[in-house]
C-alpha cells in the first residue's frame, strides 16, 4: 500500500471510530492522533534503516507536538486509532495489530531493563479505554477490551474484558459496537462488584429462611 492510501485509509478511520469527526481537513489539521501516528511510521522507517538518533529526535518532535510518546521501535499495523491522545505512552518493543482503538493516557510500558520483549503486544480489534496501564511481555487477545484505569499484568484471552487493579477478566457482556469496537466503558462489569451482590443476595435468602423457621 502506497503512502496516499495509507493516509487515506488513517482518515476513514478517523470517520469510523470518532463521530465528533465533521470533516477531511478538520481531521487532517486538529487530530493529534493521527500526526502521532504518521511521525512514528517515519521514526519507525529510520529506525529500521539503522538511524536511530534521527529517528528519536522525530519521536521527540512527535511527543513535543501531539503529547503522544511512541518509540520508533514500536510495531503498528494497520487502521491503528488514538482518540484524544494525550498522555499515551507506547514503549520499544511493544506490537500492535490491526484496527486496535486506544484512548488518552494509555501506557504500553514494561517492567525489565533488559534488552529484550518488554512490552505488550496487543492483537487486532482491541479497545484500551483511558488511562488503562498495560506492562511487561503480556498478550492481549484478539477482540479483547481494557477497561478505563485498569492495571493489567497478565495475558488476556481472546473476546474478554479487563477491569480494575489489578485488572481482572470477565466475560464480555452484549453492547452496542461502533466500527466493531465497544465504546460503553461506562457498562464494563466489575467482579468484585458482581460477588459481593451475589454474596448479599445469598445472606438475605439465608436469613429469611431462618426468620421463617424461627416464626414457626
Amino acid at each position: 500500500m502506497g503512502i496516499i492510501e495509507r493516509v487515506r485509509e488513517d482518515i476513514n478511520t478517523a470517520f469510523k471510530e470518532d463521530p465528533a469527526a465533521r470533516s477531511t481537513i478538520s481531521v487532517i489539521l486538529c487530530y493529534s492522533g493521527l500526526h502521532a501516528i504518521w511521525l512514528q511510521r517515519i521514526s519507525h522507517w529510520l529506525w529500521g534503516k539503522g538511524w536511530k538518533t534521527w529517528s528519536r529526535i522525530i519521536s521527540q518532535l512527535g511527543r513535543f507536538f501531539t503529547g503522544v510518546e511512541i518509540h520508533p521501535g514500536a510495531k503498528i499495523g494497520r487502521r491503528f486509532f488514538i482518540d484524544h491522545g494525550m498522555g499515551v505512552v507506547i514503549g520499544e518493543t511493544a506490537e500492535i495489530g490491526e484496527d486496535v482503538l486506544i484512548y488518552q493516557g494509555v501506557v504500553l510500558g514494561g517492567v525489565s531493563q533488559e534488552k529484550t520483549k518488554r512490552h505488550p503486544t496487543i492483537a487486532n480489534k482491541v479497545v484500551i479505554g483511558a488511562g488503562a496501564t498495560l506492562l511487561g511481555p503480556i498478550n492481549v487477545g484478539k477482540g479483547s477490551r481494557i477497561g478505563a484505569g485498569s492495571v493489567v499484568i497478565k495475558d488476556v484471552p481472546e473476546n474478554a474484558t479487563v477491569v480494575g487493579v489489578p485488572g481482572r477478566i470477565v466475560l464480555p457482556p452484549a453492547s452496542k459496537n461502533i466500527s466493531g469496537v465497544d465504546l460503553d466503558h461506562n457498562k464494563l462489569p466489575d467482579p468484585v462488584i458482581q460477588v459481593l451482590h451475589r454474596l448479599e443476595k445469598r445472606i438475605k435468602e439465608l436469613e429469611d429462611r431462618c426468620n421463617i423457621r424461627h416464626g414457626s
